[in-house]
């Protein structure tokens, strides 16, 4: 036996990023502009940096709370008290080692090895091998494809249940497609789970970036005081922090120990003068995350129409997250069409084929960029679109 083969299964079967492997055929490419990733051009802002580095100078260095040092979790509590009109106290929060790290807990501590956990497709690959990872099996839920735009089907959601269904994974704004889920969605997908004694893990990292005003629907605004609901979030795409790897999991209070033994036995804790730059960007941070969003809809808005306008594309603005999900005429196998694009346009797209089922006649582009450079990839795009 090798060694390779002497691994366990489940490692073995963890696929590799359909993402990755364009990012690392075309990086480094001089002129290349990269829309592949889920990020944006900002480096973190100096008053964040500075809280973080003050505090790695001062010694904080040592051992911390398991759930993140109470200035966080109290920060993380005025966050919500302001954005999602909601009053929890901070037992409710746990700090996780990135909004990765967040998701895999939360599966971890509502499924188990046989259990099923459905999930709506296409989506962020990640979701559905950390649930094969950790011995589950992700059940996918294809969103309808209708003019342009992205539908979810309650009544073939409720059929996919099984008596070893334990949770319903669902992210809104959606990272690729856009998909924002109205109240009712959520109201609807909630009482399925009522129904059937279902978890949710909700996924709301995009949910400042809604594009008709304010953010968008929350699963907080429909649900009650003993609903079964995980919420997994990241400093990531609000506050430019994607390399700190910081994130949060909400929660009911009852569950606050597990989470925190989860977190225990898996990354110990975040660092403390990490978390002193994430208190300031939850704190000091609300201007910086509004001109991120209004650089996101000028550059959404650019890239959406110079595309939309070559009657090659079938797409629509979405109403929130970062991303264009485009289904290009002419275009049948995306994997091999986003190395074609990268070496005749230096432009790089995320293939459809690395976000699951229904995603494969897709390309992914993030437009939380430079409006200029958005509009030079636009324009580069569109002249490739128009000679297939």
């Amino acid at each position: 036996m090798s060694i390779l083969e002497s691994l366990s299964h489940r490692a073995l079967s963890a696929p590799p990023s359909g993402i990755i492997e364009v990012v690392q055929y075309a990086r480094g490419r001089e002129g290349l502009i990269p829309l592949w990733a889920g990020e944006g051009d900002l480096p973190s802002p100096d008053f964040i940096n500075k809280a973080a580095s003050d505090a790695l100078m001062s010694g904080e260095t040592f051992y911390t709370w398991q759930r993140g040092i109470p200035e966080m979790r109290e920060a993380l509590a005025d966050f919500y008290r302001r954005h999602f009109q909601v009053s929890l106290p901070i037992d409710h929060f746990s700090v996780t080692s990135s909004g990765m790290h967040a998701i895999t807990l939360c599966v971890q501590a509502v499924t188990a090895p046989g259990d099923e956990l459905i999930y709506l497709t296409p989506t962020w690959p990640n979701i559905v091998s950390a649930v094969g990872i950790g011995g589950a099996t992700p059940v996918p839920l294809e969103l309808d494809f209708v003019d342009g735009g992205f539908k979810v089907d309650i009544n073939r959601l409720e059929a996919l249940i099984t008596p070893r269904t334990k949770a319903l994974f669902i992210n809104t704004p959606s990272n690729p497609t856009g998909w924002t889920a109205t109240k009712e969605d959520l109201a609807d997908i909630l009482f399925v789970a009522r129904k059937h004694g279902l978890w949710i893990i909700a996924d709301e990292i995009y949910a400042l970036y809604y594009y008709a005003g304010g953010r968008a629907p929350s699963f907080f605004d429909v649900m009650e005081e003993g609903d079964r609901i995980l919420f997994a979030n990241s400093f990531s795409k609000n506050w430019s922090m994607t390399g700190w790897r910081v994130g949060w999991i909400v929660g009911p209070a009852e569950i606050g120990n597990v989470i925190g033994n989860l977190i225990q036995y898996s990354s110990s804790g975040l660092a403390q003068f990490m978390q002193r730059g994430a208190v300031v960007a939850l704190n000091q941070g609300d201007d910086f995350v509004r001109k991120n969003i209004e650089r996101a809809t000028i550059s959404r808005d650019i890239l959406c129409d110079t595309l939309i306008s070559t009657n090659r594309v079938e797409t629509r603005k979405p109403d929130g997250a970062l991303y264009a999900f485009l289904k290009v005429d002419g275009i049948t196998d995306s994997r091999a069409a986003a190395f074609d694009i990268v070496d005749k346009t230096l432009v790089g797209l995320a293939p459809g084929t690395a976000f699951g089922p229904g995603g494969a006649p897709f390309l992914r582009a993030c437009f939380l960029r430079d409006p200029n450079q958005v509009r030079e990839a636009a324009g580069r795009l569109a002249e490739y679109i128009l000679k297939l």
